[in-house]
């Protein structure tokens, strides 16, 4: 604080005034006015000093009395005031937790490489961490992120077209950052690596056309669009490890093989005994065959309807069957099933049974799990589809051709066409009917699940490992429909492919903060309690926070060690904050 001076027309003002500095830039707040010149002076000659030793012993005064952290600050707001136009006064502060694992997993760094490789002149640090807060906090557009991201205290001055150049360098070092992230992660994070799970799902665009990336194909949300396919693979504790983009006509299993080749050479894995888990789509023997070399392992699941009949029999055989626990007793489900107090009592265990089998070059175990609970869910879920099924039958008055669908999923597998002509007239009405040989058939599965693997490990580790695959169809939901990875509003190849790049970082910058919190709250409590912190600037003085205080908040500047919470901030504070989380000294 120091003394202003303020001359008028006869006399001069003084007062005392504050230096603050906010988004480098300094300007200065009144925060007592000491009096007119001539005031001062009659003051100043009662006690014999002149003028200006009088005001610097006010000063120092003034200093001594407000000196204390928790001074009550008094704010002065006038009724029929306005505020001031274009000036913004509420700024986003979630995005300060985010920032700090950016700066942990040297991000910074890693675009600062890149800078340096290309020479471009723009500072891709600022341009890739808005884009994965803006992804986390509010995701949109890239033309929208770049619009709300001036809600961020201390928004760098990024142009928009320096956004899109962005774009294309961090697709063309999509590999390197990567690699780097996986590294840079091992410092801070204690990653279990020794299980990596691997999935696909496909981005569909609101195009028509075709090109070398966007194709036709099979797609998961039944859409007939152009798309795009991501392959995604993760940690034993479901923290990303690395990702690919490839053109949505394109297989998973061409994917996976070269993928985890350069996952094993770059992230230097040969030595890990590493356990692939993947689904029922990548059972194949070339992927079993990989995965079974140096020491590693596989567990895949295996579709029941595509076994060899001899496997199968042995399958639905009642016999045989063992609990977790017990090596010694073999139960009949049958016997189990038909006794309804037995039934009660093993309604939620899961039997299993181990049977030794063969394909054309590899020897595995395939692994047989069972449950009445599970059974019953989807004797459930099936009869729903029928009663849907009967429903759109009976209500088809005009015998109007029903649209079919033979999805798994989808209730109109149900049913069965049966046109209705006379002679060699055009068909004019259709009948339908309920598909009961579909419906037995599957029946035939309910409650069982099966995999195959070459691991020697005991029952319950192999099935835990089975069990996390969970953790990636979270991933997808999580980036589909709470990072909105999709629409794409891109056309080109490359900033596309960068676009699914942010989002997969933002996806790993997320998860690790779930494992920071102890995976305590759910997606929605976590994302919600971060677009909601907010910080009110009161000119001059500092921010104080609009936010609702809770145990997720508590939990948050606790892990993170530092605090947005109390009544008031000043500026130096808030600087303090950023300085942590950059990791500056």
């Amino acid at each position: 604080m120091r003394i202003s001076e303020k001359p008028s027309k006869n006399r001069s003002n003084f007062y005392i005034i504050k230096d603050y500095t906010k988004n480098n830039k300094r300007s200065t707040k009144v925060i007592d006015k000491i009096g007119n010149s001539t005031t001062i002076d009659e003051l100043a000659k009662k006690e014999g000093i002149d003028r200006n030793t009088w005001l610097d012993n006010y000063l120092k005064r003034f200093i001594e009395e407000h000196s204390d952290k928790k001074e009550e600050i008094i704010i002065k707001k006038y009724l029929g005031k306005q505020i001031p136009k274009n000036t913004k006064s509420l700024f986003d502060i979630g995005h300060f937790f985010l920032g700090d694992i950016y700066y942990d997993l040297k991000l910074n760094e890693i675009c600062d490489s890149i800078e340096e490789k290309y020479k471009f002149k723009f500072h891709l640090n600022d341009i890739l961490s808005h884009l994965i807060y803006g992804r986390i906090i509010y995701p949109s557009s890239k033309l929208k992120t770049h619009k709300l991201s001036e809600r961020f205290i201390q928004f760098p001055n990024i142009e928009l077209h320096n956004m899109y150049r962005g774009l294309t360098y961090l697709n063309s070092e999509m590999d390197y950052i990567q690699e780097k992230l996986f590294e840079n992660s091992l410092k801070s994070l204690n990653r279990n690596s020794r299980v990596i799970y691997f999935d696909c799902t496909n981005y569909y665009f609101e195009i028509n056309d075709e090109d070398d990336l966007k194709k036709y194909g099979i797609n998961k949300q039944h859409q007939p669009k152009p798309q795009v396919g991501m392959g995604l693979f993760m940690d034993g504790d479901g923290i990303p490890l690395a990702m690919n983009i490839y053109p949505g006509n394109e297989s998973e299993t061409k994917q996976f093989l070269p993928t985890e080749n350069k996952i094993v050479d770059k992230f230097k894995l040969k030595d890990s005994r590493l356990v692939v888990c993947t689904d029922a789509a990548l059972c194949t023997d070339e992927i079993k065959n990989y995965n079974i070399k140096d020491g590693r392992g596989f567990v895949i699941t295996q579709s029941l309807k595509k076994l060899k009949d001899e496997y199968q029999i042995e399958v639905f055989n009642e016999n045989n069957w063992r609990i977790q626990g017990n090596l010694k007793g073999l139960y009949n489900i049958k016997d189990l099933e038909d006794d309804e107090a037995l039934y009660k009592k093993y309604y939620d265990t899961l039997f299993y049974k181990i049977i030794p089998t063969e394909t054309a070059s590899v020897k595995q175990d395939l692994i047989v799990t069972f449950s009445f609970k599970y059974k019953e869910y989807y004797s459930k879920l099936r009869n729903n589809q029928i009663q849907r099924a009967s429903t759109k039958i009976n209500t088809n008055e005009k015998y109007e051709k029903i649209k079919l669908n033979h999805n798994q999923n989808d209730y109109r597998r149900f049913i069965k066409e049966t046109a209705a002509s006379e002679g060699n007239q055009k068909i004019e009405k259709y009948q339908y009917c309920i598909d009961e040989n579909l419906i037995k058939e599957e029946q035939k599965y309910d409650g069982y699940y099966a995999l195959t693997t070459n691991l020697n490990d005991d029952i319950e580790t192999i099935l835990k490992v089975s069990k996390g695959r969970w953790e990636i169809e979270e991933s997808f939901r999580i980036m589909k429909h709470d990072f909105l990875a999709r629409p794409v509003e891109l056309s080109r190849e490359d900033r596309i492919k960068a676009h699914f790049l942010t989002c997969y970082i933002a996806l790993l910058i997320y998860r690790i903060l779930e494992k920071k919190l102890n995976y305590k709250y759910t997606t929605s409590e976590i994302l919600d309690t971060l677009k909601d912190m907010k910080l009110l600037e009161l000119k001059g003085d500092g921010y104080i926070p609009t936010y609702e205080r809770t145990d997720l908040t508590d939990d948050l500047h606790e892990v993170f060690n530092f605090r947005t919470d109390y009544d008031i901030m000043d500026y130096k504070f808030i600087e303090k904050i950023f300085t942590k989380i950059k990791h500056q000294t």
